[in-house]
Formats: C-alpha cells, structure tokens, sequence
C-alpha cells in the first residue's frame, strides 16, 4: 500500500511498517507534492527535507516529525481536493 491508498482513513503511525517501504527519493516527491498542494492554502514547509535512512525507515527535517507526518498530511490535503472536486451536493 501506498500514501494514495486510504488504509481506512487512519493516520499513518511513525513505527508503521509501510513507512520502510518508501526510499529517500520517494520521501523527497512527497515532500515537494507537499508543498505544491499545501501551498494554495498557506501551507509553506520551506525548509523540509530528507535527512537520511536510520533503521530503514526514511528521517525528515520537519521541525521534530516523522515522514509519518508529511504522508498524513498530504493525505489530507488530497482528500480536501477532492471533496473540493465533487462539489457541496456530493453524497
């Protein structure tokens, strides 16, 4: 399973497994697709960044957040977008 994957709608855990299948190069797409959608509501993570691989999971300059983080929140940014999408008389 992937970020895009909704894995029922629950926050992704920092000591998930799924976190050890993403490489640093994915990490870094997910942190510029971060900024892109995130950037239309404000959202500025300038300084965000990949900082290694400690015990196969994927470290990120984040403030102090795992790469839990940006996978959740870009989560739900997609999810915004697409209620967005589907308009206010969607159901």
């Amino acid at each position: 399973m992937r970020a895009d994957d909704d894995r029922g709608r629950r926050p992704i855990e920092p000591g998930d497994p799924l976190m050890r299948s993403y490489t640093e190069l994915e990490v870094v797409y997910l942190i510029d697709e971060l900024r892109e959608r995130g950037r239309e509501f404000g959202l500025l993570w300038p300084s965000a960044e990949t900082n290694g691989v400690v015990d196969g999971r994927v470290l990120v300059r984040f403030g102090n957040a795992p790469a839990s983080t940006v996978v959740n929140l870009l989560a739900l940014l997609r999810d915004l977008r697409t209620t967005e999408s589907e308009g206010p008389c969607a159901s």
